[in-house]
């Protein structure tokens, strides 16, 4: 969320630290944070969990003497809700939400805009109204502004045209044998039941669709924080329509459904360019459509924000000031090591420097960065890509991911003769890379020489602050958490980090932010391994994994599981959620 302008903030931060009671001690780090980071205090309060973008609109809202309105939950009846047309709401972000005789009440994120005040006097005068104004977050504007269409009623609307069209037909499939499945994915209908499931996943924050067909229907489930959840059912006879218009979008070829594709192809919501990353699988019964969304706008690329905190911040910034060396991501698939890579890479991109990527397949496009990605059908792979782009004076390359000997040789060559290479690797924690480079026949001393650091990750769901409280939680999990970092030097332990027994966790209890789940949004846990002296010397003299390990603790370094615990004492996330994800 952007603060602006800053003397608004100036005011605002003190109202804020009063309303949530955040102690002196707290303020002062925030302060000195926003002073070394450039970042608005009230930001560096949101980044870090200890307020919403609604604290503050509850501070603006005691500055302005407006009242505020929490629109989360709130069914709007569509009567109250069409009092005030579409196009003005989303221009200029405001809702009417309620109505008692002939006074209207109306939500606005930003009171003082004069043409959106203009526009409700306009209404109030022709309709003799009497407007009371109130203030609401812009999540909350937007959470009660998607009332103005559900994903089923939409749909259904589409299906309903789709019968009223064609009027002589029964079902899309007749219709597809008499004109053809082109004429038909192009037909209004069609078109508009994908143009709403997309629209609908973009608004819902949602990582993947998945289209399938299930024995009488078709299902369309979205990915949301890391887990599918079932948002519409659909008659069977639309399945191929949706999926031709699909393939259309994406250059795909109509009629060739014995084998999958690959495609990807591009939308405009609301000012936004989103792209989708299209997979089709043929099954039994039909074909199954999965749909990768990258959304620029929602996209962070940022270690803070991503998660990344303390030390193991401080190393993964340290290490991309060094001119040479290999940089190594750990993580099975869909654990944000690509994400974290792109946010190195943002560190980076200065105008002096060569920076090129090799990419399978480029997901997040970064101004100023040469992104190419690899075509194993025409020769272009990992290892060719990669001997191609040291021939084109690099300062810094990103190989997407190290996947056999020839790539790895040549990526520890780059590291070793004054590139910085930044690389990932199909480990489960830091300590196994070292091992996995060996096995594809890289010699220990030249590991030693090359590698810089090597950081491990994985995704949990962060707590939903709106209805975060504390948890009861199972004695050996409170035991077994207490033995895993009651060892760890008080200097190493985060700020805001208590070990008073019991430990005290966190949950969300559900409300209608989350959607009832008690998650919003995720977070990384991650463990970071600086190589040092120390390691080089261990690793040169014959990888001894229990060494390295006792190494990494004497340095001071936070194993995942530990890193998680910590993150689930300051109400990140959850303790069940660390276990779920470091004991898979």
């Amino acid at each position: 969320m952007a603060i602006t302008p800053r003397q608004d903030s100036d005011r605002l931060f003190p109202v804020v630290v009063k309303q949530k009671q955040i102690g002196a001690d707290i303020v002062g780090r925030i302060i000195e944070e926003s002073d070394k980071s450039k970042k608005d205090p009230l930001e560096v309060l949101i980044s870090q969990n200890l307020i919403t973008e609604d604290d503050v609109t509850h501070a603006r809202s005691e500055l302005l003497s407006i009242p505020y309105v929490d629109l989360y939950g709130k069914i709007i009846q569509r009567s109250v809700l069409n009092l005030l047309p579409r196009d003005l709401s989303e221009n200029y972000q405001m809702i009417v939400f309620d109505r008692q005789g002939n006074e209207v009440s109306v939500a606005m994120v930003d009171p003082s805009n004069f043409k959106a005040l203009e526009a409700l006097e306009f209404l109030a005068r022709k309709n003799n109204f009497i407007i009371k104004t109130y203030l609401v977050s812009e999540a909350g504007y937007k959470k009660a502004s998607r009332q103005f269409a559900t994903l089923s009623a939409e749909v259904e609307e589409a299906l309903e045209s789709s019968d009223k069209k064609d009027e002589d037909t029964d079902e899309l499939e007749k219709i597809t044998e008499e004109k053809g499945l082109e004429e038909v994915v192009k037909t209004a209908p069609v078109s508009k039941m994908v143009s709403v499931i997309l629209r609908h996943a973009v608004e819902g924050n949602a990582s993947d669709i998945h289209i399938e067909p299930i024995e009488n229907e078709t299902r369309i489930r979205y990915r949301i924080d890391g887990i599918l959840h079932t948002s519409l059912v659909l008659p069977k006879y639309v399945h191929s329509s949706i999926v031709a218009r699909i393939k259309v979008l994406a250059n795909m070829k109509l009629d060739e459904t014995r084998i999958p594709q690959d495609g990807r192809f591009r939308t405009n919501f609301d000012g936004k360019n989103i792209d989708y990353r299209v997979s089709t699988l043929p099954l039994v019964n039909n074909e199954k459509v999965v749909m990768r969304i990258l959304d620029r706008s929602v996209i962070v690329l940022d270690l803070e924000k991503l998660g990344f905190v303390g030390r193991s911040l401080d190393m993964m910034k340290g290490s991309v000031k060094k001119s040479t060396g290999m940089i190594l991501m750990t993580g099975p698939t869909g654990s944000g090591k690509s994400t974290t890579l792109s946010a190195l890479l943002t560190i980076v991109n200065q105008e002096g420097v060569n920076i090129v990527t090799l990419e399978d397949p480029v997901e997040y496009y970064v101004d100023g960065v040469n992104q190419s990605q690899i075509k194993p059908e025409v020769g272009l792979t990992f290892a060719s890509g990669l001997r191609a782009i040291l021939r084109q004076d690099p300062d810094i390359v990103m190989v997407g991911e190290i996947r056999d000997n020839e790539t790895a040789e040549l990526a520890v060559h780059a590291a070793l003769t004054g590139h910085l290479v930044f690389s990932t690797l199909h480990t489960n924690d830091a300590f196994g890379a070292i091992p996995r480079l060996i096995d594809m026949k890289i010699e220990p001393f030249l590991i030693s020489s090359s590698l810089t650091l090597i950081a491990a990750q994985r995704l949990v769901r962060k707590i939903c602050s709106h209805c975060k409280e504390k948890a009861k939680i199972p004695a050996g999990i409170e035991e077994h958490a207490y033995n895993m970092v009651k060892n760890i030097p008080k200097d190493k332990i985060p700020a805001g980090v208590s070990l008073t027994r019991p430990l005290v966790f966190y949950r969300g209890k559900g409300c209608a932010r989350c959607e009832n789940v008690g998650y919003k949004g995720r977070t990384v846990i991650t463990e970071v391994l600086e190589i040092t002296d120390e390691f080089r010397k261990i690793i040169t003299s014959g990888v001894d994994i229990d060494r390295i390990r006792k190494q990494a603790e004497e340095q001071g370094m936070f194993s995942m599981e530990q890193d998680g615990i910590f993150k689930s004492l300051l109400a990140f996330t959850t303790i069940e959620e660390v276990v779920r994800v470091t004991r898979e």
